[in-house]
């Protein structure tokens, strides 16, 4: 758990090295511009990052869990926001290789392994963030056809991705209720707002996603009615260690900013990195990132082992890791002094970017509660 092997190496140094050549550069520049990076992300899935977790058959890199942290956690060093979709897309296109039948996995899984085509998770709505099982987009069945009505709140990709995973109500209230579709872009009467303005994540457009008397048909429909609940959940275990990795990703690139920056500045005639207080603060840093790094690891092999703690470490991981990830990349900023306040030193978009990671994908307040039901129920 503790040695990567020289397969898991050689994955992380292609991932560095292609966020070192093909994102880090652009990132800033993409920043202010809202650029949605399509051709850098098809240039990822040509490397095997559309599908990192995808079986093989369909297009997959048939990779683990804690292989896509390597990856995403690389990506990051160029760009979190960047990096962040790309685990999106990653969860959405496993959530259908994994609860599709062979039919569905067949007819969608290969062009989003390749990133010819593009997917957004669908599960949050204006009125149901933190909690989910209280969603109230509605598909009422009529024949071989559901009609949907409602909207989706902060979907990641959306007016710009080919496909929806999509959370809906085919029943009573609460979590059995809920039943997961598949919605294509272009369905008559789906449509979405407005690129929101944000703090940060400014590379990916987000958006409201609203369906009206959307008709789609019953074989989109992953797995049975009322499982829609549980397949969401499942694929938000390894979007949770997707967003962990990425705020590691972030806060290591601000890292070696700060050190870079420590060794030219002098003050008081001398270089920043030769004080001791100053030194005691990067060991500090770098500290925090290396345990929330094994720890996510930990999770990441739980997962993949299917241990039935998974879910819980999952959330122990994405808390640790995106809490840790944001306060070294602020840190680094204030190192900076002045200078990190502009956006021409990179770190400023860094601590944007990262700030998001602790609301989404279950804000860190609902890993606690994930974490705090685990221990009273294995108490009782």
């Amino acid at each position: 758990m503790f040695t990567l092997s020289e397969d898991q190496i050689a994955i992380r140094d292609m991932a560095r090295d292609f966020a070192n050549e093909q994102i880090a550069p652009y990132a800033v520049e993409w920043d202010e511009k809202k650029h949605f990076p399509v051709e850098q992300l098809r240039a990822a899935a040509a490397l095997g990052m559309g599908g990192i977790y995808v079986k093989e058959d369909v297009g997959g890199s048939g990779l683990t869990r804690l292989d896509a942290a390597l990856i995403f956690e690389q990506l990051a060093t160029g760009c979190p926001g960047t990096s962040a979709y790309l685990s999106i897309h990653n969860m959405s296109t496993w959530m259908i290789d994994r609860f599709g039948d062979d039919t569905q996995r067949r007819k969608w899984v290969p062009r989003l392994a390749s990133m010819e085509h593009f997917a957004s998770y669908c599960l949050t709505e204006p009125g149901a963030g933190s909690d989910a099982a209280a969603l109230k987009t509605k598909a009422v069945r009529n024949g071989d056809h559901y009609i949907v009505d409602g909207q989706k709140q902060f979907i990641s990709g959306a007016g710009s991705s080919d496909i929806y995973v999509v959370m809906v109500r085919t029943g009573g209230d609460g979590p059995k209720g809920i039943s997961t579709l598949v919605i294509e872009a272009g369905a008559p009467g789906l449509s979405f707002g407005a690129n929101e303005r944000k703090m940060g994540w400014n590379v990916q457009p987000t958006r409201t996603v609203t369906f009206e008397g959307v008709k789609v048909p019953v074989e989109n429909r992953l797995g049975e009615e009322g499982e829609g609940f549980r397949i969401a959940m499942a694929g938000l275990d390894g979007g949770r260690l997707n967003i962990g990795a990425c705020s590691l990703g972030g806060a290591q690139a601000a890292l070696e900013k700060a050190l870079s920056y420590m060794r030219e500045r002098k003050a008081f005639g001398k270089r920043l990195d030769e004080f001791q207080a100053l030194q005691f603060r990067l060991a500090d840093m770098a500290t925090e990132l290396e345990c929330a790094r094994t720890f996510l690891w930990r999770a990441a092999s739980a997962l993949d082992a299917k241990a039935p703690d998974a879910t819980q470490l999952c959330a122990m991981a994405k808390r640790i890791a995106t809490d840790r990830g944001f306060e070294v990349a602020n840190d680094a900023l204030q190192m900076h002094g002045g200078y990190g306040y502009l956006s021409d030193y990179g770190i400023e978009k860094i601590v944007r970017d990262l700030r998001v990671h602790q609301i989404l994908e279950g804000t860190n307040e609902i890993m606690r509660l994930i974490v705090a039901r685990a221990l009273i129920a294995q108490g009782n």
